[in-house]
Order: C-alpha cells, then sequence, then structure tokens
C-alpha cells in the first residue's frame, strides 16, 4: 500500500469519524440543552441547581469522550501515514469506543 492510498484511507476515515463525533455529541449535548432549560424555567433554586448539575455533567461527558476521541483520531492519522496499519487502526478503534461513550 502506497501513502498515497493511506492518505486517501486516513481522510475517509477522519470524515467518517468527524461526522460520527458531531452526532455522538448530540445525545450528551440535547440532554445538556434539556436540563439547562428546565433550570431556566424552574421557579426555585433547589430546582434550578438540580438541573443545572446535570446539564454540567450531560456537557461535560460528551466533551470528555470527544476530546479522547479526537486524540485517538490523530494517533490514527500519525501511524496511517508512517504505514503502521495496525496501530494506526487500533488508535481508530480506541477512537470509536469513545466517540460511542460520548453518545450515551
Amino acid at each position: 500500500m502506497n501513502i498515497k492510498t493511506i492518505n486517501l484511507y486516513a481522510s475517509i476515515l477522519i470524515m467518517t469519524f468527524c461526522s460520527v463525533s458531531a452526532f455522538a455529541a448530540e445525545n450528551h449535548t440535547e440532554q445538556a440543552i434539556k436540563h439547562a432549560e428546565a433550570a431556566a424555567k424552574s421557579a426555585d433554586g433547589k430546582t434550578i441547581a438540580e438541573h443545572a448539575e446535570t446539564a454540567k455533567t450531560h456537557a461535560q461527558t460528551a466533551d470528555t469522550h470527544l476530546d479522547a476521541g479526537i486524540k485517538n483520531l490523530d494517533e490514527a492519522i500519525k501511524q496511517g501515514k508512517l504505514g503502521a496499519t495496525d496501530l494506526a487502526k487500533k488508535a481508530a478503534e480506541e477512537a470509536v469506543t469513545h466517540l460511542k461513550k460520548a453518545e450515551k
């Protein structure tokens, strides 16, 4: 496999995972928005705080897993460009794991 082919596969992989990561963040992001909106509409401080804490947890969870997924994708790109197919594949698989966790 030549370097151009590896670059092509790496580019396709990146585009795929970027699309997945945008979708993956929606679930936690949607939950964060839902709870933030509930906090904004609540009439008492305790309920506002509870919803705000839940919103913050969802936002942080999505962010943590997306950051880890991006780091793994960077590693997949690096290893793919070096021709280290097994290492690139392992990094891509780890990215998938984190991106899936972001969507839960």
